[in-house]
């Protein structure tokens, strides 16, 4: 401090010590920054006001300059012009050169920085307490650079949020240490859909100065991302402020490698989250003296002057912060009522039924009645409205301004004088400010007017219709999120069943709530709202909540669906569907398209989740059946709910990534191994990471836990052959059990816990003895595939996985594509399944009564298997990838299926069995004949049916065959068809009666391809060999077409009795079927040639290759006219476009491309914009195409069908069926109907008709 400043202290100090108050004069210095908390509280200290005086002086005296302007500011502020005057000559002069003082810029940095960050504001009484404030300081500032947690935990009204927001307002630890500023949300008790809630608003607040405004993150996975990118590019440095935590899995949403705070009533709330962590425990009142103090300083005297129904009353209120500055706010009011508001808190005077609640202070009731007693008449009405308030939640101004029908400056003015009584707290954000109540007093609010709370919420739900009328809040208005989350909510409390049906079950609402939200929030509602929706029926009701179930996964993708078209899709008889008709016809200018058949196909899933951003490995039920694990290769751990696919857990467990995941016997524990080589168990509940094993050299393929309760014991088996055995009471493997010469794909106890099974890639099952680890028998599987001719040794065979009956008597196991059941105890072969010819079995398991198998197979499907009977119970499509696990619930009831696809499915068992769907091969054939679609189709891969596409009836269905059939066609007269089998015969019957008119012994192996000529007499076929044969089958007569030098991939017809061939030997040929000779042969691709399109003027033809390029052929040239290049993976298909002008190729990546094929210019590129980066933008591969006849449009099958608009490259429409990947198309020649093997679709103007790799019709 300068000398001159100082001696005018001293000289002055008599006057100032006689005459000041320190209270008041100490609170605006330590707004200032200028007085410590320590400080101001040893002045308090001093029993009289000139001794408090003389402290506060010679603290002064010990200062800068900038605590004497400050104590001069404060003199003038509190009245005491006389004093300030004296200290008026000593003012000391700015240094700065701008003239702007230095403790005016720490000052305004605070404010500014604590002010952006919603740090709420000191209350209007404010009573220090200085250690709990000093240790919050240095728990932050031990945080250091690295990130972590400080907790500030304490019961409820303690004031944890008030000293953690004094601890914030210093200059040097905002500078020193979060120079990026401080983030404050209010968190509260939540769901998964609150959470996502406040997850949005924090994101929109960190992204206001953004130039381009930020859409809402669809789900907390997303906002978890952007909020760590926020964090790490545009926030480093800052403290993140989580207000009032219940629950430790809403910190995984925050587990960003960043520095946070929270306030929590659960001290181990961290539990669950990485990091260094500190603690700061807050007692649970304040002491009695501090009680009085806060009285003392709201009524403005003294303690010692306080009257002695002042010590009755703080004991009264049970040291409670918030009820103590209730009665003080009363108080200040009416100084004289002392003993009146003693009686009403000790006489309880507000009687009611209490509910059961989280706060155990009763003197609250009484404290808040006495409050709201004060109220004027039109106050009062006013603070009633606010009992319909959702508890945790910030309420913008102008929900407010709707409620009341007023101006936003008179809701403010209104709402000042509740915040002014500690009636209702205030926050700003930006230039608004929001509203909301502590628990405690909401809790008050609804319990005393329970008896109007319906018709509190039937008036907000009239003012906001009365306000918005027939439209809805955009994103840019203040109060739009309040509404989409709690419009619901309120029609709900006000049991306006009418209202909120009219609401939930529209589309529109539907389509606008999940483009800001997504799904996750509107399915919570149904079902939280299921007694109010359902008073008349349920029905409406479980189709809207089903349609969101089963299509949520679709809806939390960008680019949006159209929800319209997704309803089009749903059973004729659901409300979704009759208002997307009613959509649809009403929109004009928009393509849609209307499932023509869809009876046939039943949506046998229950629930649709995905969980991960990459391929699920594995997912289990836990054992009471109402938590799913899962895990996979996006290196995370997922639990969530059975029931609605609400996430409980998400845990980023292994450095690499996860191969399989399971419960314990009790479900208190997952356990997860991976390609880190690494085994770790986790609290299933908290998510807290418990043990890791490292004693696998490779990667750890399968872990199980025992069947027994109480008894921890956990097998896993690895690629280093080992299988080991752990008990989680040990810190080490307890076992190894050694004796597989390669990798160990699989292992499982037994259900009475007696054996481990375990199996090879080498070819075998071994069982152990789980008490002694011994090794009891070995199983050789890969006898059982080897032919006589074969040793032992030329075999292999990889032995997926093994799954116990429930008596433990025999095991069946898994082998390329065959079920083996084993005896145990003899070894002995007891049955065996060939399940499919064309795939593979990826994953098995046994239901809980030993009949039922359901097996994962390659192709994207899941059958379930009687294994007594030998019989195929169910075949269930919807992945469109390879299935990787399938798992029954412990009672059977359900199981579920996780997928490459990144979804998981639950199925219901006994809905999947008692399904009369039929199956049919992806082989099929299609004729449009006088507007109707006739299909010719493989049923179960025996059978022959002829299906009419408009009305799905069966017309004709063959005998069963003796050998699998693989192909069929039609001939153009819709008098014959043709079938190849898989023992190489081909054979014609006829369509009338359905008799085998003539066959052929033609083949060694399967028969891939069939096709009539145009004149009906002649068969082509192509089989897993280099020759096409010619059959005129009415004489007889075989040409044999050899050239090829590797397998023939198709075959087309030309004109003049022309066939053109193409091979995986890269070739493509042009053969004259009469002769039999070569006329034209090109060496096109160094891979295989995938497809081949003729132009419609029969001059050029198109060759796509795995090559990764497509090429333009000249028929009368022999020559390539242009090589097309730019495609990143397989070029799977072609097609030439009607005016002759383009070409259009689709890629294994899901990527088209449309090419001029005078130049080779590509014209356009059609790719979805897609904001999963992991997500094909074709849902897989790009498998065929087709223009329509004025070549406008182009249609794409692959994942999904897709429409686009040639002349932009612009995706028209998706179609998204419900079975797997598409095929192929087969289009109408006025391009009204398109055929998709198993699925007929029709449109108003424009109707496809197109074929999946497997299906159901």
């Amino acid at each position: 401090m300068d000398e001159n400043s100082r001696m005018c202290l001293i000289t002055n100090r008599q006057a100032l010590e006689k005459d000041i108050k320190t209270s008041y004069i100490m609170d605006h210095m330590v707004a200032d920054q200028v007085l410590t908390l320590q400080e101001e509280e040893k002045v308090k200290q001093q029993n009289t006001q000139k001794e408090r005086a003389a402290m506060l002086i010679n603290t002064l005296l010990t200062k800068d300059n900038n605590a004497y302007r400050s104590f001069y500011n404060a003199l003038l502020h509190e009245g005491y012009r006389d004093l300030a005057a004296l200290l008026q000559d000593g003012i000391p002069a700015f240094s700065s050169k701008n003239g702007k003082n230095a403790m005016d810029e720490r000052t305004s940095y605070v404010k500014t920085a604590l002010c952006e960050g919603g740090v709420p504001q000191r209350p209007v009484v404010f009573v220090s307490r200085p250690k709990l404030v000093d240790d919050i300081k240095q728990k932050l500032r031990s945080l250091g650079s690295d990130p972590g947690w400080v907790t500030v935990y304490g019961m409820a009204g303690c004031g944890k949020t008030v000293l953690t927001a004094e601890a914030l307002r210093d200059h040097q630890l905002l500078r020193g240490c979060f120079p990026g500023g401080v983030h404050w949300i209010s968190v509260g008790k939540q769901d998964k859909a609150g959470l996502l809630i406040k997850l949005q608003n924090l994101c929109s607040r960190l992204e206001h100065d953004s130039t381009l405004p930020q859409r809402p993150p669809l789900n907390i996975e997303e906002a978890k991302d952007r909020l760590r990118l926020l964090m790490l590019r545009k926030y480093q440095r800052s403290l993140l402020v989580l207000d009032d935590i219940w629950d430790s899995w809403v910190l995984k949403a925050f587990d960003n490698q960043c520095q946070v705070l929270i306030t929590s009533r659960d001290r181990s709330v961290t539990d669950a989250v990485s990091g260094n962590k500190y603690e700061i425990h807050v007692e649970s009142g304040l002491t009695h003296e501090k009680g009085l103090e806060v009285l003392a300083l709201f009524v403005n005297m003294k303690i010692s002057e306080l009257p002695e129904q002042a010590s009755c009353i703080v004991t009264e209120c049970k040291g409670s912060p918030l009820v103590i500055s209730l009665i003080g706010a009363l108080l200040r009011d009416f100084p004289s009522r002392w003993e009146y508001y003693l009686k009403q808190l000790q006489n309880k005077q507000f009687k009611r039924i209490r509910k059961s609640s989280s706060y155990d202070y009763e003197a609250l009731d009484e404290a808040m009645s006495i409050s709201v007693e004060q109220l004027s008449n039109d106050l009062k009405e006013y603070y009633k409205d606010l009992s319909i308030l959702p508890k945790d939640v910030k309420v913008p101004t102008k929900v407010l301004c709707i409620l009341w029908d007023m101006e936003t400056e008179e809701v403010e003015d209104i709402l000042q004088e509740f915040v002014n009584k500690s009636l209702l707290f205030c926050d700003r954000n930006g230039n608004s400010f929001h509203y909301y109540l502590h628990d405690l007093q909401l809790d008050f609010l609804t319990e005393k007017n329970c008896n109007q709370l319906q018709e509190l919420h039937k008036n907000i739900v009239n003012q906001y219709k009365r306000y918005y009328k027939l439209h809805v809040p955009v994103l840019s208005q203040e109060d739009c999120m309040y509404w989409y989350n709690f419009l619901a909510y309120h029609m709900a409390g006000a049991n306006m069943q009418k209202e909120l049906r009219d609401l939930m079950f529209s589309l529109d609402w539907i389509k606008a709530k999940t483009e800001l939200v997504g799904p996750a929030h509107l399915i919570h509602e149904y079902v939280e709202y299921s007694s109010v929706l359902d008073e008349k029926d349920s029905i409406i009701r479980e189709n809207f909540q089903e349609f969101l179930s089963l299509n949520g996964h679709l809806l939390g993708r960008q680019p949006f669906p159209d929800i319209t078209q997704l309803g089009l899709c749903q059973p004729e008889t659901s409300e979704v569907y009759q208002q997307a008709k009613l959509r649809a016809q009403r929109e004009t200018g928009t393509f849609y398209l209307e499932w023509i058949n869809k009876k046939s196909l039943k949506n046998l899933s229950r629930l649709v989740v995905r969980p991960h951003r990459d391929a699920v490995y594995h997912a289990c039920f836990s054992r009471d059946r109402q938590r799913i694990a899962s895990c996979g290769a996006d290196k995370t751990l997922q639990v969530f709910k059975a029931e609605s696919g609400e996430r409980l857990l998400e845990i980023s467990a292994h450095d690499d990534e996860i191969l399989c995941c399971t419960f314990s016997a009790d479900d208190k524990y997952v356990a997860t191994c991976s390609a880190d080589k690494k085994v770790k168990v986790w609290n299933s509940r908290t998510g807290k990471c418990l043990y890791v094993y490292e004693e696998h050299t490779e990667q750890v393929n399968c872990c199980q836990f025992n069947n027994r309760r109480g008894q921890y014991l956990l097998a896993t088996c690895s690629d280093d052959t080992y299988i080991k055995l752990w008990d989680l009471k040990d810190k080490y493997c307890r076992n190894t059990m050694f004796g597989h010469v390669n990798a160990v794909s699989h292992c499982r106890f037994s259900p009475n816990d007696d054996y481990i099974a375990s199996c090879s890639t080498d070819g075998t099952v071994k069982l152990w003895n789980v008490h002694s680890a011994n090794e009891l028998r070995t199983i050789e599987i890969k006898d059982f595939f080897r032919n006589a001719d074969e040793q032992q040794d030329d075999v292999e065979v990889l032995v997926k996985c093994c799954s116990w009956s429930r008596s433990s008597d025999t095991i069946l196991v898994v082998a390329k594509n065959k079920l083996l059941l084993f005896d145990v105890t003899t070894s002995n072969l007891l049955t065996q399944v060939i399940i499919s010819h064309h795939s593979t079995i990826q994953y098995c398991d046994f239901c809980a009564g030993d009949e039922l198998v359901a097996v994962a197979l390659s192709h994207c499907s899941i059958e379930l298997w009687n294994i007594k009977s030998l019989s195929k119970v169910a075949d269930c499509r919807g992945h469109t990838s390879w299935v990787h696990c399938v798992t029954f619930s412990s009672d059977g009831s359900l199981f579920l299926t996780s997928s490459e696809d990144q979804t998981i499915r639950i199925w219901e068992t006994n809905k999947v069995c008692k399904s009369s769907d039929a199956v049919l091969k992806s082989e099929l054939d299609v004729v449009f004949h006088n507007g109707e679609v006739m299909i010719l189709a493989i049923y179960n891969q025996k059978h022959i049916q002829l299906i009419n596409g408009n009305t799905d009836s069966i017309i004709m269905q063959t005998e069963p065959q003796e050998s699998l059939i693989c192909c069929c066609c039609l001939s153009e007269d819709l008098k014959f068809a043709a079938f190849g089998q898989e023992n190489g015969a081909i054979k014609v019957l006829r369509l009338l009666d359905g008799r085998v008119l003539t066959s052929r012994e033609a083949y060694r192996t399967s028969v891939q391809h069939c096709r009539f000529t145009t004149d009906c007499q002649t068969l082509i076929s192509s089989a897993h060999d280099a020759v096409i044969q010619v059959w005129n089958w009415q004489l007889n007569e075989c040409v044999f077409l050899k050239g090829h030098k590797e397998a023939i991939k198709d075959f087309a017809f030309l004109e003049n009795s022309k066939l053109l061939s193409w091979s995986f030997d890269g070739t493509v040929k042009v053969w004259n079927i009469t002769t039999g000779k070569t006329e034209k042969d090109f060496a096109c691709h160094r891979g295989a040639v995938l497809s081949c399109a003729v132009s419609p003027d029969g001059s050029r033809f198109s060759s796509t290759s795995a090559d990764k390029t497509a090429k333009i052929w000249s028929f009368e040239s022999s020559s390539v006219l242009h090589e097309l290049k730019g495609h990143e993976a397989c070029v799977r298909c072609s097609a030439f476009s009607p005016s002759n002008k383009l070409l259009a190729t689709g890629d294994d990546k899901g990527d088209i491309r449309i090419w001029d094929i005078l130049t080779g210019e590509l014209l356009h590129f059609c790719s979805s914009v897609t904001v999963d980066e992991e997500e094909p933008t074709h849902g897989g591969w790009v498998t065929d195409l087709s223009f329509s006849p004025d070549s406008k449009m182009l249609v794409s099958s692959g994942g999904y069908l897709k429409w686009w608009d040639v002349t932009t490259g612009e995706s028209l429409q998706t179609f998204y069926t419900n079975g797997t990947n598409l095929k192929s198309i087969h289009v109408s020649p006025n391009f009204d109907v398109q055929n998709l093997k198993d699925i007929g679709i029709e449109v108003e103007e424009i109707v496809p008709c197109v074929h999946s790799n497997d299906g159901y019709s």
